[in-house]
């Protein structure tokens, strides 16, 4: 492979319960009980899309900036303070940047929630390019955002491995002729099989590699 890219939800960050924890403080602020199908619904989707799904789902009278800036402003306290790298992933990348290989984030967080956290951790400068969703106006249902990684790494598609936990973005990233890894999270279980059936490969620890 020429280019490995990477999404960090679920994937290089330890994180998804982060989501758990803004999820719960933002639906008891407005007395809803947070349906159990809602982290799912949402799991694919770039923040703007995320939070108008909220408001037209929930009926609220919010805007989705407004809703935005509330998530906004929890995530990026919790993700600089609490947040940590998927154990043995800060090496993995180093090895393969030592190897000279082209790196990539394509990730569905905004730039002010996912810059702090790849600084913390020392790991921002490792990459060469920065994809997000909302630089293409889309989720991880459409490829776009690995079109675009692919893009701005300077390669086709077909010499990239995406590493990921979502289905959705399994499935997409195959459409286009990339290898996938697929990665272990405990938010994405009950699709571990069928992504065990799509990607190329999967892990659970990036300890494990052998490809």
């Amino acid at each position: 492979m020429k280019a490995y890219i990477f999404d960090l939800d679920g994937t290089l960050l330890e994180s998804m319960d982060i989501w758990s924890k803004i999820d719960d403080a933002f639906f008891a602020k407005r007395g809803i009980a947070r349906p159990h199908d809602y982290a799912e619904a949402i799991l694919s989707m770039h923040f703007d899309e995320s939070a108008i799904y909220t408001i037209n789902r929930f009926g609220l009278s919010e805007t989705p900036e407004e809703i935005k800036k509330e998530w906004l402003d929890m995530a990026i306290h919790l993700y600089t303070n609490e947040v940590q790298l998927k154990p043995h992933a800060k090496e993995y990348l180093q090895s393969l940047s030592a190897k000279g290989h082209k790196l990539a984030v394509a990730t569905s967080l905004p730039t002010e929630i996912m810059t702090p956290a790849l600084h913390k951790h020392g790991i921002y400068h490792i990459f060469q390019a920065i994809c997000t969703a909302q630089e293409v106006g889309c989720g991880k249902t459409k490829p776009d955002i690995f079109l675009l990684a692919a893009k701005k790494l300077n390669v086709s598609p077909q010499d990239c491995l995406l590493f990921d936990d979502i289905l959705a973005a399994v499935k997409s990233a195959k459409s286009i002729g990339m290898k996938v890894c697929g990665v272990y999270d405990k938010t994405s279980h009950s699709h571990w099989e069928e992504i065990k059936e799509i990607a190329d490969f999967t892990i659970k620890d990036f300890r494990d590699i052998s490809f």
